[in-house]
């Protein structure tokens, strides 16, 4: 048995990081492989907690404020270098002491290698991997030159070491990335070859229903039975386009289409009295987008609910109020919206597909390369670059807007083709992005014991 360590900067979170690392463990343990957790955070079964790794660890944003916005809080780039390598030392002695007391055979790093957002960490993992010519598989989930935060860094080093050491070339690391946009331009940028491993979801766990524990969730978060609900379970980032998600709520609330949804009636037999936008996501966007979004909503008439306060990753009690987890919220949708400009890959895509709801997106990149050749049916928002409306927020073309708008209301009123819909989508979704087709490339990545 060989024990496979999974690094990240956080565990146990809804990130769709956390959640791919969490299947990745599952199928790694079908292997026969003996799995930990070492993150800045505790985590879910065996987690060893490094604090300096956490994605939120004030020393590790002060280094990459001034690594990236402005260099205010060293007196010159050797001492922001002396700063990120003495962090890195701190970093790679406990990591070190982790891998020898737990005899792990196999690092996995998850974005630690790619990202930059922690450099102290990415040079500490490749110091100890290095130094014991330990295997590792670097999982890249996103890389530094697809964010515009680490396009132009305050001093040169930085960029030197973006650009040399992420991802590293080490003689025992190989490297995963989630889609074929990403394997290519690695490939480009640095001569490296990765392995595509797209994201994958457990298609063969119990459905997602209305249960004893999350009967109440509506009651709870403000939501009328009668709501017509649309969710948005992402983040509420700016790269996920929300303002789509609201102007396809507002779309659907223009008068011939209410009165459609109302005198039809919605295809579990509810007479709609209002939409709502749910929004359970984590707000990790500064307080000026989350303003941009309400505001937006309020003059489109759009009612929006967060309740990232009673969504957490799993079910549990916190100071007597009860806490809901991100598939109770899929239980109560009606559709799901998914207007991201940007994605890796897509973990609301596929937990859409598993939860069989009706799917409204905007095309980003990676789905039109990689998911939309299979054929999933969507309402789609298009795939050209949407522009900057009134609000400041992105808006979807206008014609592909009110084609998926309509085609929206069929899923949302006749059952029969809403049924046909959403099973092809999770028959193919299984076949494809199933845990049993990451076993095959797991398999053949590091083997089985």
């Amino acid at each position: 048995m060989t024990t496979i360590a999974l690094a990240h900067f956080r565990v146990g979170e809804t990130d769709g990081v956390s959640l791919e690392m969490d299947k990745w463990a599952a199928v790694l343990r079908r292997l026969g492989h003996d799995v930990v957790y070492i993150a800045g955070s505790p985590g879910p079964g065996e987690t060893h907690v490094i604090p300096d790794l956490h994605y939120a660890d004030p020393g590790n944003q002060r280094i990459a404020d001034n690594a990236y916005s402005a260099l205010h809080d060293f007196a010159d780039a050797p001492a922001l270098y002396r700063r990120i390598a003495a962090t890195a030392g701190t970093i790679a002695q406990q990591l070190d002491a982790i891998v020898k007391r737990r005899g792990i055979g196999m690092v996995i790093p998850n974005n630690i290698w790619s990202l930059g957002w922690n450099l102290s960490a990415g040079a500490a993992f490749s110091a100890v991997v290095r130094r014991r010519g330990l295997a590792a598989v670097g999982h890249h989930h996103d890389f530094h030159w697809e964010r515009a935060r680490y396009a132009e860094p305050t001093v040169r080093f930085v960029g030197r070491t973006l650009a040399d050491g992420y991802p590293p070339r080490l003689p025992t690391a190989r490297h995963v990335v989630i889609n074929s946009l990403a394997r290519d331009e690695m490939a480009a940028r640095t001569g490296m070859d990765a392995t595509v491993v797209p994201n994958v979801f457990d298609f063969d766990q119990p459905a997602w229903t209305v249960d004893d524990y999350n009967a109440d969730f509506r009651r709870d978060t403000g939501l009328r039975d009668d709501d017509l609900v649309l969710l948005q379970a992402t983040r509420i980032v700016e790269r996920k386009g929300i303002g789509m998600a609201i102007a396809l709520a507002a779309a659907l609330q223009r008068p011939d289409r209410w009165a459609a949804l109302t005198e039809a009636g919605l295809y579990d037999g509810r007479k709609p009295g209002r939409l709502v936008l749910l929004c359970p996501g984590l707000p990790e966007a500064g307080p000026d987008y989350v303003r941009a979004l309400k505001s937006l909503a309020d003059r489109s008439g759009v009612a929006m609910a967060f309740v990232s306060d009673r969504v957490g990753a799993e079910r549990t009690v916190d100071n007597g109020r009860k806490i809901y987890s991100l598939w109770d919220t899929y239980a109560h949708a009606d559709l799901v919206t998914y207007p991201s400009l940007l994605e890796g890959f897509g973990n609301q895509f596929l937990e859409a597909l598993f939860a069989r709801l009706p799917i409204a997106l905007y095309e980003y990149p990676v789905y039109r390369a990689d998911i939309a050749p299979h054929g999933f049916d969507v309402a789609s928002l298009g795939d050209r670059e949407p522009y900057p409306a009134a609000s400041g927020l992105e808006a979807p073309d206008p014609a592909r807007l009110e084609s998926a708008a309509d085609q929206c209301v069929r899923l949302l009123i006749d059952r029969t083709r809403r049924d046909r819909t959403v099973t092809r989508n999770f028959e193919l979704g299984r076949r494809l992005y199933g845990y049993d087709a990451l076993e095959r490339h797991l398999a053949a990545l590091v083997g089985a014991d």
